[in-house]
């Protein structure tokens, strides 16, 4: 009986850990590298294990870097079930779907620079219909049932709060007359957030796999957050133009239509059109309103109030490209959500080649941009960007909205730490360096003194745990 770290150790991205007990081969997701130019390579290389071996995957939700390498899974002979949260296999069947169509169509891009330049042509990293295979491998599991998935291990899934689905796994492995409890975090959500409940409590464990990804950070106030929010809409009416918001398809989309529908009076948002523009975000949004039975007590009695707490009144839905070219003959009093989340691709850079220069506009940013995406240069202050090879004069006003997460932050980390009783081994994962070693060092505070930081390909035997291992 062990665990073997195969991703997101030392990283937080392609989350991927593997379980071996009572002959059986299990997955804690498989998910995709993403990030920095190596990461092709790294996604492209072969799985360090035998994928017809593995008897089942346990995936605790759908964001591709816990989920993005299915397809490949299953295009490498996987043939066992993909176990998740009902709302988890719904998102599951549109991000992997789209993943796949980029993928193709990254590749067709690149195969015609290659035929001009004589080059051998590269197959995408999965297509439309390696993504379509893996979904008939899925099984949903409701929060709250333990499940005997193959003799020897059970599972039951927690709330984790983070995205619609998103789960806590909670693993019971029986090997012999070895029996260990092994829960796995998977990414927690940030403590009363719009929509979701917070992560359930877990109190039994022998060892516990737990994220660290803002263990070194605290995010602002939900107060102080809306109220920046509200200011920006107001600085935006002012200045009489279009407002852009580059905004994640899944979880951040939908916080933003429930928050402008909760506050619709208050923020005079009649006063403007909202475009919800992007077919991700449209189908995600449809995922949310389906599984309204997850929402927390507050989102239900919206609900029950007035319907779905994600439609607003003034709400466009843009679904065609004929659509959201229409948008940008609009000059001013638009509210649009786009993607991508960073600027990278989708429709927000159309929208931004017609409103970036216009001095009335705004760009509102609200989510995580990384190093070296159009998103983070906006951030920086870019003066001009390029799209489509012209250069564009930024003139809007961009805000970042900061307050917004979908991680729990060093406080709620540590808050969820504690609620275990006894000294089970904390194994922190998805985090880069400083977020774990400031996560590590906040620990024994809340009673968790036992606590090991992994790195790649490290195994774990969990028969013969040493509860007094400290971290190293």
């Amino acid at each position: 009986m062990d665990i073997q770290f195969l991703g997101a150790a030392g990283e937080v991205t392609g989350s991927c850990s593997y379980i071996r007990c009572a002959g059986k081969h299990v997955l804690l997701d498989c998910g995709l590298f993403q990030g920095a130019r190596h990461t092709e390579t790294q996604n492209r290389a072969s799985f360090p294990f035998d994928p017809r071996q593995i008897d089942a995957v346990i995936l605790s939700h759908a964001h591709l870097d816990h989920s993005g390498r299915l397809p490949l899974l299953a295009k490498a002979g996987f043939r066992g079930h993909v176990y998740a949260q009902g709302a988890s296999c719904d998102l599951c069947r549109i991000m992997l779907r789209d993943a796949a169509y980029l993928n193709e169509r990254d590749a067709e891009w690149e195969n015609r620079k290659r035929e001009r330049k004589g080059l051998e042509p590269v197959a995408p990293l999965y297509t439309r219909r390696d993504a379509q295979r893996i979904m008939r491998f899925m099984r949903p599991l409701a929060y709250g049932d333990e499940t005997e998935i193959l003799p020897g291990i059970r599972v039951r899934l927690r709330d984790a709060g983070h995205i619609l689905g998103s789960a806590i796994v909670e693993l019971r492995l029986s090997e012999g007359d070895v029996e260990r409890k092994l829960v796995f975090s998977g990414d927690l959500g940030h403590w009363d957030a719009p929509i979701l409940r917070d992560p359930e409590p877990v109190t039994e464990a022998d060892v516990v796999l737990m994220e660290s990804t803002y263990g070194d950070r605290h995010h602002r106030s939900w107060e102080a957050t809306w109220e920046e929010l509200a200011e920006v809409l107001r600085t935006a009416a002012h200045h009489r133009g279009n407002i852009l918001i580059p905004s994640f398809a899944v979880g951040r989309t939908q916080e933003l239509l429930y928050l402008f529908r909760q506050n619709y009076q208050a923020w005079n948002l009649d006063r403007w059109r909202v475009f919800l523009d992007s077919p991700m975000g449209i189908e995600a949004t449809e995922v949310y309103a389906r599984h309204w039975y997850v929402y927390d007590a507050e989102a239900k009695r919206a609900l029950q109030r007035g319907g779905n707490p994600l439609l607003l009144p003034n709400l466009t839905i843009s679904r065609t490209a004929s659509q959201s070219m229409a948008i940008n003959r609009i000059r001013a009093g638009a509210i649009i959500l786009a993607g991508s989340g960073m600027c990278e691709g989708g429709r927000i850079r159309h929208h931004l080649k017609h409103n970036a220069w216009r001095q009335g506009s705004s760009v509102v940013i609200v989510g995580y941009q990384a190093r070296g995406t159009l998103g983070r240069s906006l951030v920086d202050g870019a003066t001009r960007i390029r799209l489509w090879g012209e250069e564009i004069r930024v003139a809007a006003k961009v805000h970042t909205i900061g307050g917004l997460s979908a991680h729990a932050d060093q406080k709620g980390l540590l808050d969820w730490a504690g609620n275990f009783r006894g000294r089970p081994l904390v194994v922190l994962v998805h985090g880069e360096a400083r977020a774990r070693e400031a996560l590590a060092e906040r620990l024994p505070e809340v009673g968790r003194d036992a606590v090991h930081l992994p790195v790649i390909g490290e195994r774990m035997d969990l028969t013969r745990l040493d509860r007094r291992q400290r971290r190293h």
